[in-house]
């Protein structure tokens, strides 16, 4: 039986722990925090969302980076740093802002998130966790009509992919989520994405977890990976400081704090963190607001303000700030979500008692991740899966299972092939 070793306990690398048991695999776990979902899948979106799925980097992009040097309240913010890294990054992002390079890493980023989300219904259907799964579709909302003639035009791109999608009205949009009756007057049209859905990222990843060590899978939490050992050209241990694990097969699951650890191995990727900000919100169950909150997930296009409903909370996300390893955030951080929810969903939630957290989404300059072997015989790295690491995470599972195993992927992998 192969001893694999994952390193990272998020979702992508949980997720990875559950394909490689149902294999065959002898797996361990290794997460430097005390539980899994501890890091990025903490607090995101929770919108399951290949309607969504477009790359960041686009012939839009630099203008927008530029204008939030002078202008506040922009959903994309650079700050810009002495860090040699940062500028690194941001060269090779802005190097696939063109047109042709936008589309291709638009579609392979489409087609993964469509895989996953597959991947992620047979995994939900085999273990049977909970994760307050709602898969009523997501609405992408416009408040103005030209932003909705361009937002109807960008997608189209994902439509002619094969992307279910509906062009609404507001008073159609409210009638997918009559949550928005109220704010029906203040939308131009919407799109609606029927098959997209949301869940907790955090709550599937611990379940998750659960599961997969109920059934053989060993998961070493507060344990700090220093480096991989490798005898005779080949994988031969993991060096802890808890000590040393035998290992055939490695996998790097981490997020961006762990690239120094895959930069020991001559693999300095270009994955830099993006901060996101978002806040979980209380719903009283018993309050007549809780029933003016959405049942449908969606994004605020204009503000770029996503939103989902999370059992008995609202979660709200906003902003992808280029501002290094920094966590920090100030009250006026969440002025946007504020505003969009309260105009979208009026009187919904005690804003007094959210809980408010900024991550750092792990991404590269295509929004592609990395998923491929390295050059050292056993280790791979499956890293870089940005903003939507809870949506590619399955897909990404089963796709890196299958290169581990030697069988033909379910999707062409030059899309994820490391740098040269």
């Amino acid at each position: 039986m192969a001893k694999t070793v994952i390193v990272g306990a998020g979702v992508v690398g949980t997720a990875l722990a559950y394909e490689l048991l149902r294999d065959g695999h002898q797996v361990t776990v290794l997460e430097k925090n005390t539980k899994p979902a501890e890091g990025t899948s903490y607090a995101n979106a929770g919108l399951i969302a290949p309607g969504h799925s477009f790359a960041w980097a686009s012939p839009k992009a630099p203008k927008i980076l530029l204008q939030s040097l002078f202008k506040g309240g922009q959903a994309l913010r650079f700050k810009p740093s002495a860090d040699p890294a940062l500028w690194s990054w941001m060269l090779k992002f802005l190097g696939q802002c063109t047109a042709g390079r936008a589309e291709r890493n638009t579609l392979a980023k489409h087609a993964l998130c469509l895989y996953s989300q597959a991947c992620l219904e047979r995994v939900t259907e085999e273990t049977g966790i909970p994760y307050h799964h709602i898969g009523k579709g997501l609405l992408y909302l416009y408040r103005k009509p030209e932003s909705f003639a361009a937002g109807t035009a960008h997608m189209k791109l994902l439509q002619d992919d094969g992307q279910e999608m509906q062009f609404l009205s507001g008073a159609e949009a409210a009638g997918v989520d009559p949550a928005l009756e109220p704010s029906k007057h203040l939308i131009a049209g919407a799109v609606y994405c029927p098959t997209d859905g949301s869940g907790d990222a955090r709550l599937f990843t611990r379940n998750l977890a659960g599961h997969c060590a109920r059934n053989g899978v060993s998961f070493r939490y507060g344990t700090t990976v220093d480096r991989v050992m490798v005898k005779d050209g080949t994988v031969a241990a993991v060096r802890t400081d808890q000590g040393e694990i035998e290992a055939d097969t490695v996998i790097f699951c981490t997020g961006v704090l762990g690239m120094d650890l895959l930069k020991g191995h001559g693999l300095p990727l270009p994955v830099y963190p993006v901060k996101g900000y978002s806040m979980t919100v209380p719903l009283d169950a018993e309050s007549p607001a809780a029933n003016r909150a959405p049942t449908v997930g969606g994004v605020d296009e204009d503000h770029l303000v996503a939103y989902a409903r999370i059992g008995d909370r609202m979660r709200l996300t906003a902003v992808a700030e280029f501002s290094g390893y920094d966590r920090r955030y100030s009250d006026r951080d969440f002025d946007s979500m504020l505003k969009s929810a309260g105009s979208l969903f009026p009187g919904v939630g005690d804003y007094g008692k959210a809980e408010k957290w900024a991550g750092l989404r792990p991404m590269t300059p295509t929004g592609l991740p990395f998923m491929a072997p390295t050059r050292t015989p056993g280790l791979y790295a499956s890293v870089g899966h940005g903003h939507m690491g809870w949506t590619m995470a399955c897909g990404s599972a089963r796709l890196m299972a299958d290169a581990i195993a030697g069988k033909p992927p379910a999707l062409p992998m030059e899309s994820f092939a490391l740098p040269n």
